[in-house]
């Protein structure tokens, strides 16, 4: 259950990573590692931290995947378009989903609650980074205008705090999640933004 989830998590992050390249004006080929990086992209770099293979390098699921998102675009990117806002709650279930098993998998590898918490973020937040840094664009990590790091650290730290507690398998995992896509959700219905710098402006 918790692979098909991650797989629905990653065909939606694969989803928004190619929109991106469409947007960018990229070719095909631009698109699909656009959408392979926003997918694979947060997972890879947790695991090659927690020095483990990462899992989009023995399961075909893994590639497939983004490889299907972009080809969904490509074809009908007007349409997935429109249905933005539908996607965008799978993106918010797709990131509480990450934040908590990234924790969970580093807590399991003996880090400390903090550095789990931070691993838990990266796994959520990674591959959006690199999409951006190769789209040519400022991530959306160091602008948090749409509140959508902080929802992640929140789950990865209850995720984290749960372990401390001794609670672990899928309830954890899922309590956390929820909390974070709660958030999410919140923040988009809300339009929730993280503060400037006091004196500094929106527009500037």
């Amino acid at each position: 259950m918790t692979q098909v989830l991650d797989l629905v998590g990653i065909f939606v992050f694969a989803l928004s990573g190619a929109l991106v390249g469409v947007r960018r004006r990229l070719d095909v080929v631009g698109m699909a590692v656009l959408a392979s990086m926003t997918a694979l992209g947060g997972g890879i770099l947790r695991d090659l931290i927690l020095n483990v293979t990462p899992a989009a390098f023995y399961s075909v699921g893994y590639v497939v995947t983004p490889l299907a998102a972009t080809v969904i675009v490509f074809f009908w990117h007007p349409h997935v378009e429109r249905v933005m806002p539908v996607v965008n709650v799978f993106d918010a279930a797709g990131l509480g989903l990450f934040c908590a098993v990234g924790t969970a998998k580093a807590m399991s590898h003996g880090l400390s609650p903090l550095h789990a918490t931070l691993l838990g973020v990266i796994t959520a937040v990674g591959g959006g980074v690199l999409r951006d840094v190769l789209a040519g664009q400022i991530p959306t990590l160091l602008h948090d205008r749409q509140f959508y790091a902080v929802p992640a650290m929140l789950g990865s730290a209850v995720m984290a705090m749960l372990s401390v507690m001794d609670l672990h398998g899928w309830p954890a995992t899922l309590a956390a999640a929820v909390l974070a896509f709660c958030l999410r959700i919140a923040a988009m219905w809300f339009r929730f933004q993280a503060p400037l710098a006091r004196g500094v402006s929106p527009q500037e």
